[in-house]
């Protein structure tokens, strides 16, 4: 009795486990998804990093285009654009329950979610939440998405929280294979990043 109860228990830990792991994902494209998982595993291992380059915006009031600094160490964000939107700097920097704004000539603003602080500050709507995944090349693991991967077993293109998210090229930095180039299309907002370098950090470096 006690073996079978154990035989049944496993096998209900294992399907959990299998649904915990891939039920939120639907994979398709030509990649392997093995190696997807393993590529998944290796970056979900990060939890900093450093990025420069540019970004452009396109909005229904405004559109332009700036530089980006990304400065991201565990749960703690610094996100710093420098001339989009002809708004001058923009700096956006916090840690879950706690977000700061500041915009150059206007103020400092406050909220405890970075999406409530750009749609009230600047009318963008933006799952700030979720770009900590998609710049790294992952789906964001608390919702439904829809995957298709390259020829190399990496994100071709992401659909998730009404976003789509196109990756248009990876570069190698320090043995991970990190997109370069990422165009993403929400409701009256698209996003161009240009990922000119990286500086990853792995878990507990």
């Amino acid at each position: 009795m006690f073996l079978r109860h154990f035989i049944v228990f496993s096998f209900i830990a294992l399907l959990a486990g299998c649904a915990g792991f891939g039920a939120r994902e639907s994979v398709q494209g030509h990649g392997d998804p093995a190696q997807w998982r393993e590529h998944k595993q290796q970056l979900t291992s990060l939890d900093g990093w450093q990025i420069n380059g540019k970004i452009g915006i396109r909005a229904p009031k405004d559109s332009g285009s700036g530089t980006l600094f990304w400065l991201q160490r565990q749960d703690y964000y610094d996100i710093r654009l420098s001339g989009p939107l002809g708004r001058g700097a923009a700096r956006l920097t916090g840690r879950p329950g706690k977000v700061s704004l500041e915009v150059a000539n206007q103020g400092r603003y406050d909220a405890t979610s970075p999406e409530q602080l750009l749609e009230e500050q600047l009318g963008w709507k933006l799952p700030v939440s979720n770009l900590a995944w998609w710049v790294r090349g992952l789906p964001a693991p608390d919702s439904k998405s829809r995957l298709t991967l390259d020829a190399d077993s990496r994100l071709a293109n992401l659909e998730q929280d009404g976003w789509q998210v196109e990756y248009l090229s990876y570069a190698e930095q320090n043995g991970y294979w990190l997109p370069e180039r990422i165009k993403l299309h929400g409701t009256d907002l698209d996003i161009t990043l240009v990922i000119k370098e990286w500086q990853p950090r792995k878990l507990g470096q």
